[in-house]
C-alpha cells in the first residue's frame, strides 16, 4: 500500500522529465535528418521484432515512427520509447514479458543520435547480453530505462543522466564499481537498481555528489552492509526504498530532518536496529509513509510518534517493539494504515485516546484510519470502547494476543468494517448480536478464544458479504432452524469444536461456493446426507473428523482436485473410497472401514502427500503400487489386520517422513529398499511378525528420530551401525525380539537419545559403562515439544510410544518429549550395576529387572534426581539399600524385590510411601515396611503402612488444581507435587495429554 500511495508523486516527477517526449510524432518537420534516419534504420536492423512492432518504421519521416519523438525546433531525434507496455510482471524468464518483445542487438549507430535525451527499452528480452559500452557516449542522455530487459553488466559515462532505471539487470559481477560511477552523476534525480544482484558495502559514497537525488530504490539486493549514513545529507530525497538489503547497524536520526521525505522503506533488513526512542527523536513532520517492517527495532513506542503529523502509513511489522500503544496516536489525523503486528508489545491498548480534538475535520479519533493490525503480540487487557468510534475502519486485526474480557457490542457501529480478526486471545463472554448488523463484513474470525453461548440467526442477519467465518475452538452452540437460509455465501467455514449437531447441518446445503469446511469435533452424528456430495466437488479442504458420523462414503469420492480430506475418528464403514480426482491428503483413521487397501490406489492419487487409514479393519496386503505415489510424506497403515510382507516399492517414496505399519500381521524381512528413505524421521514396524536381521542399508536413515521395531521376531546382534550418524535419534525401541550378543558400546554416540528400550531379548554381557554418556539423558527435559512429523496444511502425524513404567504400559503422545527412559529388562545381562548410569541426571525411568546384575546399588544413585520409576527386581544385587534413595522426591515407583539385598530398609522421607512388595524376596532385609524386625529395633514397627484416605483426597485435589496452573507455567509445580505422592507423576502425564487433546 505504501508504494501505491506515492504513485502520484512518482508520475508527477516522471511527467516533468518526459513532457517533451509525450508525443511520438507531433513534429512540425516533415522529415528528420538523413543522419538520424540512417542511424535508426541500422538500429532497427539489429533488432529481432517477431510481432512487427516497428511496422511503422518506413519512409523518410522518422519523426512519425512509433516510439520516436523529435525536437519541434530542430527536428533532431530526442526520444526512443520502445519499452514493452504488455509485459508480465515477475514472471519467469521463458516468454516472461507477454508479447511485443524486442530482442537482438543494440548497434552503435545509436551514438549518431547526438540529441538523444530519452531511451526506454524496458521489459523486452535481450537474453542476458551486456549493456553496450557505446551508450556511455550519449552525452545528452537524461533518461535511461533498461529495467527487466535481459541486460547484464554496467556502463560508464552518461554525465547528463537524470533518470536511471535498471531494475533486474544482472550487475552481480560489477562489484563496487557502480558506487564510484554514481559520484559522477551530479544531475541524477531518480535511481532504480532493484533486484540487480548488488553486493558489498554501500557506506563509502563520500563526499556525496547526488545533490539532486529525489528517488532512490536499491531494494532486494544483498549488500550485507552498515546502514549508509550519507543518505541523511541528501536533502532533496522524497522516496527511499532500501527494503530487503541485508543492512545492519542503527538508523540515523537525521532522517527525521529531511524536509521533503514522503516515503521511507527499510523493510526486510533483519539486522538493522535502533531503539524506538532514538528513531522518533527527530521531527519527522513531513514524512507520510514510514516502513521499517522486518527489522530489529527495539524499545517502547514513544509518545513522540505523534509528532509525525503528516503520517498516512506506519509499518513496523516484524520487529521487537515492546510496551503498549501510546494514547498520543490520536494526534495522527491523517493516519490510514497502522501495522505493529509481529512485535513484542506487552502493554494494553489505551483506555482513552488523547488529542482527538486536534483532528478538527471529525469528532471521532483517528478519523482517517482504515487499517489497524496489531496481531501476534502480547497485548493484554480489554478491548477499549474507542475502537467502536473509528468510523472509517475497514480492517481490525488483534489476533494472537492475550486480550481478555468480552467483545464490545459497540463494534457493531463500524459500518465500514470488512475484516474483524480476533482469534487466538482469551476473550470470554458471548458473541455480540450487533456484529450481525455489519453490512460490509467479509471476514469474521474469533477462533481459539474462551467464548461461550448460543449463536442464532440474528448473529448473521445482515452479513450478506461474509466470505470467511471462523468460530472454531470456542464453546459455541449453533441454534438455527432447520429451514434457515443464511444471507451469505461463504468460501471458508471453520467451526471446529462448535456444537452443530446432533444431525448434519441442513443449512450447509445453501452454501454453493464453500471451498474450506472444518466441522470437526462438532457433535454431529448419523449419516452424511446425499445432498452434501452435490457441494463437495468444490471443497479443497474437508474436515469432519472427531464426530459420530455413520454409514458408507460414496465410492468414488466427489471432491475438488488436490483437496485435503479428513474423516478420521468417526463410525464410517465399508470399503476404502477413492476420489474422482487427484487429492493430496486422505485421513480415514479410527473408523470401521474394512476390506483390502485398493490395489489401484496410486492411479487415483499419484500426488498424494499424506495417507492414514490406521485403526480400521482392513485386511489383505500392502499394494505394490504404493511405491508409485512418490510424493508421499506420511504413510500410516497401523492397527489393521494387514498381512504379507512389506512392499519393497515403498523405498521409491523418497520424500517419506513417516512410515507406520505397527500393530498389524506383517511377516518376512525388512526390505533393503527402505534404506532409500533418507528423509524418514519416524519408523514404526512394531507389533508384527517380522524376522531376520536389520538390513545394512539402515545406515542411510540418518534423519531418523524414532525407530520402533519392538515386538517382532528379529534376531542376530544389534548392529553397531545404529551408533553411527543418527544424531537426531530420540527413540530406539527393539524390545521383545530375539536379539542376542552384547549391547554395542557405540550406542553412546546417540546424543539425542531419550528412550532406549532393549528389553525382552537374549542380550548377554555386561551393561557398557558408555551408556552413561548419553547426552540427552544427562540433563532435565522440561520443555514440552510436540513431536509432529509430516505436518501438511495443519494435518500431521503425532509421534506416540508405549513405555513400560511403574510396572505397567503407558502410551505417551503430547508429553513424550519429557520422558527419558532406559529399559534393559528381561535379558541375560550380568556384571555389576554400572555406576556410570548415575551421571544421567535427567533419567525418568530405569528398568534393569530380570537379569543377572550383581554388585551393590551405588550410594550416588541419588544423583538421578528426576527418577520416577526404578525397577531393579529379579537380579543378584547385594549389600544394603542406599539411604540416599529417600531423597529422590519424584520417585513414584520402586521395585527392589527378589535380590540378595541385606540390612535395614531406609524407611524415611519419601521411602515411607512404598509398601512391602517393593522389597520382598530379599532374605537379608529387615525393618518397615517388611514384617521382619531388625535386631537393633526396640519398637514394633512391623506391618504395612496404613495411609490416610482423607489426606489422599486433599492431595489429589490440590494436585489437579496445580496442574491446571502448572501447564501454563511449566513443569515446576508438578515437580513439587511429585515429591508429595507417588501416584502424581502417573496422573500428570495422563492429565496433560487429555488437556492438550481438548485444546487442540
Amino acid at each position: 500500500m505504501g508504494r501505491l500511495s506515492v504513485l502520484g508523486l512518482m508520475l508527477t516527477m516522471l511527467c516533468a522529465i518526459t513532457s517533451d517526449y509525450a508525443s511520438y510524432g507531433a513534429s512540425r518537420f516533415s522529415n528528420c535528418s538523413e543522419n538520424d534516419l540512417d542511424a535508426l534504420i541500422d538500429f532497427k536492423n539489429g533488432l529481432e521484432d517477431p510481432e512487427n512492432r516497428l511496422a511503422s518504421w518506413k519512409g523518410s519521416n522518422c519523426c512519425q515512427w512509433h516510439g520516436i519523438s523529435c525536437d519541434d525546433d530542430t527536428g533532431a531525434i530526442v526520444a526512443i520509447n520502445l519499452g514493452n507496455p504488455y509485459h508480465v510482471v515477475n514472471s519467469d524468464s521463458s516468454g516472461r514479458y507477454g508479447f511485443w518483445n524486442l530482442s537482438g542487438e543494440l548497434r552503435p549507430s545509436l551514438i549518431k543520435l547526438k540529441s538523444l535525451e530519452y531511451l526506454d527499452l524496458s521489459f523486452n528480452t535481450f537474453n542476458d547480453i551486456p549493456i553496450p559500452e557505446f551508450l556511455g557516449s550519449l552525452e545528452n542522455l537524461q533518461y535511461l530505462n533498461l529495467s527487466e530487459a535481459g541486460f547484464t553488466d554496467w556502463l560508464t559515462g552518461l554525465v547528463s543522466l537524470k533518470h536511471l532505471a535498471m531494475n533486474r539487470v544482472d550487475l552481480s559481477l560489477v562489484g563496487s564499481e557502480w558506487l564510484g560511477i554514481l559520484k559522477n552523476l551530479p544531475n541524477l534525480t531518480e535511481l532504480h537498481l532493484s533486484v540487480c544482484g548488488l553486493t558489498g558495502s554501500i557506506t563509502s559514497i563520500t563526499p556525496v555528489n547526488l545533490t539532486s537525488l529525489a528517488v532512490l530504490d536499491l531494494s532486494l539486493n544483498h549488500f550485507n552492509s552498515l546502514f549508509p549514513n550519507w543518505l541523511v545529507n541528501i536533502s532533496t530525497l522524497v522516496y527511499v526504498d532500501l527494503s530487503d538489503c541485508d543492512l545492519y547497524g542503527r538508523i540515523p536520526i537525521g532522517f527525521g530532518e529531511l524536509p521533503n521525505l514522503h516515503y521511507l522503506s527499510l523493510a526486510g533488513n533483519n539486522n538493522l536496529s535502533a531503539s524506538c526512542s532514538q528513531l522518533f527523536r527527530g521531527s519527522w513532520k513531513k514524512i507520510q509513509i514510514l516502513n521499517f517492517a522486518s527489522n530489529k527495532l527495539h524499545g517502547k513506542l514513544p509518545s513522540s510518534v505523534a509528532n509525525m503529523t503528516s503520517l498516512t502509513n506506519f509499518d513496523l511489522f516484524d520487529n521487537k517493539v515492546e510496551g503498549g500503544i501510546p494514547s498520543s496516536i490520536a494526534r495522527l489525523c491523517y493516519l490510514k494504515e497502522f501495522d505493529l503486528s509481529g512485535n513484542n508489545l506487552t502493554g494494553s491498548l489505551p483506555e482513552i485516546l488523547q488529542g482527538t480534538d486536534l483532528c478538527v475535520s471529525s469528532n471521532s479519533p483517528l478519523p482517517s484510519l482504515i487499517s489497524m493490525r496489531l496481531g501476534n503480540n502480547h497485548l493484554k487487557g480489554k478491548l477499549p470502547e474507542w475502537l467502536s468510534q473509528l468510523e472509517n475502519l475497514v480492517e481490525l486485526t488483534l489476533s494472537y494476543n492475550l486480550l481478555q474480557g468480552p467483545i464490545p457490542a459497540s463494534l457493531g457501529n463500524l459500518k465500514n468494517l470488512t475484516k474483524l480478526n480476533l482469534p487466538g486471545n482469551q476473550l470470554n463472554g458471548t458473541l455480540p448480536e450487533t456484529l450481525g448488523s455489519l453490512p460490509e463484513l467479509s471476514v469474521l474470525d474469533v477462533s481459539s478464544n474462551s467464548l461461550t453461548g448460543i449463536i442464532s440467526e440474528i448473529h448473521f442477519s445482515r452479513l450478506s458479504k461474509l466470505k470467511f467465518l471462523g468460530l472454531s475452538s470456542n464453546s459455541f452452540i449453533l441454534n438455527v432452524s432447520s429451514s434457515w437460509i443464511p444471507p451469505f455465501q461463504v468460501q471458508s467455514l471453520n467451526m471446529r469444536s462448535c456444537q452443530l449437531g446432533p444431525s448434519f447441518p441442513s443449512w450447509l446445503k445453501t452454501q454453493q461456493g464453500v471451498s474450506f469446511l472444518d466441522f470437526s469435533n462438532a457433535s454431529i452424528s448419523g449419516p452424511i446426507p446425499n445432498w452434501f456430495w452435490d457441494i463437495s466437488s468444490k471443497l479443497s479442504l474437508l474436515n469432519v473428523s472427531l464426530n459420530q458420523l455413520q454409514g458408507q462414503l460414496p465410492n468414488p469420492l466427489n471432491i475438488a482436485p488436490f483437496a485435503d480430506v479428513d474423516f478420521r475418528s468417526n463410525l464410517l464403514e465399508g470399503p476404502i473410497p477413492l476420489p474422482i480426482v487427484e487429492i493430496e491428503l486422505l485421513d480415514l483413521s479410527n473408523n470401521h472401514f474394512s476390506g483390502p487397501i485398493p490395489q489401484n490406489i496410486s492411479g487415483s492419487m499419484p500426488n498424494l502427500i499424506f495417507l492414514s487409514v490406521s485403526g480400521n479393519r482392513l485386511t489383505g496386503k500392502i499394494p505394490g503400487s504404493i511405491g508409485e505415489m512418490q510424493l508421499l510424506q506420511v504413510i500410516d497403515l497401523s492397527r489393521n489386520s494387514i498381512s504379507g510382507s512389506i512392499s519393497s516399492s515403498i523405498g521409491n517414496c523418497t520424500f517419506l517422513k513417516v512410515l507406520d505399519l505397527s500393530y498389524s500381521s506383517l511377516s518376512g524381512v525388512i526390505p533393503a529398499s527402505l534404506g532409500q528413505l533418507t528423509r524418514l524421521q519416524s519408523l514404526h514396524l512394531n507389533n508384527n511378525k517380522l524376522t531376520g536381521n536389520l538390513p545394512s542399508s539402515f545406515q542411510n536413515l540418518t534423519s531418523l528420530e524414532t525407530l520402533d521395531l519392538g515386538n517382532n521376531r528379529f534376531s542376530g546382534n544389534i548392529p553397531s551401525l545404529l551408533g553411527n550418524g543418527f544424531v537426531g535419534l530420540r527413540i530406539l525401541s527393539l524390545r521383545s525380539n530375539a536379539f542376542s550378543g552384547e549391547i554395542p558400546s557405540k550406542l553412546s554416540n546417540l546424543s539425542s537419545l531419550q528412550v532406549l528400550d532393549l528389553a525382552e531379548n537374549n542380550l548377554t554381557g555386561s551393561i557398557p559403562g558408555s551408556v552413561g554418556d548419553l547426552k540427552a539423558m544427562a540433563h532435565v527435559q522440561n520443555i514440552v515439544k510436540y513431536l509432529l512429523f509430516g505436518r501438511y496444511r495443519g494435518i500431521y502425524y503425532e509421534e506416540n510410544l508405549v513405555i513400560n513404567t511403574k510396572g505397567q504400559q503407558q502410551r505417551y503422545t503430547k508429553t513424550l518429549s519429557l520422558v527419558t527412559s532406559i529399559d534393559l529388562s528381561g535379558n541375560n545381562l550380568h556384571g555389576d550395576f554400572p555406576t556410570q548410569l548415575t551421571k544421567l541426571v535427567g533419567l525418568v525411568v530405569l528398568n534393569l529387572s530380570r537379569n543377572h546384575i550383581g554388585g551393590q546399588i551405588p550410594e550416588n544413585i541419588s544423583g538421578l534426581r528426576q527418577l520416577a520409576s526404578l525397577d531393579l527386581s529379579s537380579n543378584n544385587l547385594s549389600g544394603g539399600i542406599p539411604s540416599s534413595l529417600s531423597s529422590l522426591s519424584f520417585l513414584g515407583y520402586i521395585n527392589l524385590s527378589r535380590n540378595q539385598l541385606s540390612g535395614k530398609i531406609p524407611f524415611e522421607g519419601h521411602m515411607t510411601t512404598f509398601d512391602a512388595s517393593s522389597f520382598a524376596g530379599n532374605p537379608g532385609l529387615c525393618g518397615d515396611p517388611l514384617p521382619v524386625k531388625c535386631q537393633d529395633d526396640e519398637s514394633d514397627k512391623g506391618g504395612n503402612v496404613v495411609e490416610d484416605d482423607n489426606e489422599d483426597e486433599f492431595i489429589d485435589k490440590w494436585f489437579y488444581f496445580s496442574l491446571g496452573l502448572g501447564f501454563a507455567a511449566g513443569i515446576i509445580v508438578p515437580m513439587f507435587i511429585f515429591s508429595i505422592k507417588k501416584p502424581c507423576s502417573d496422573a500428570y502425564f495422563k492429565f496433560v495429554d487429555k488437556i492438550v487433546d481438548r485444546l487442540s
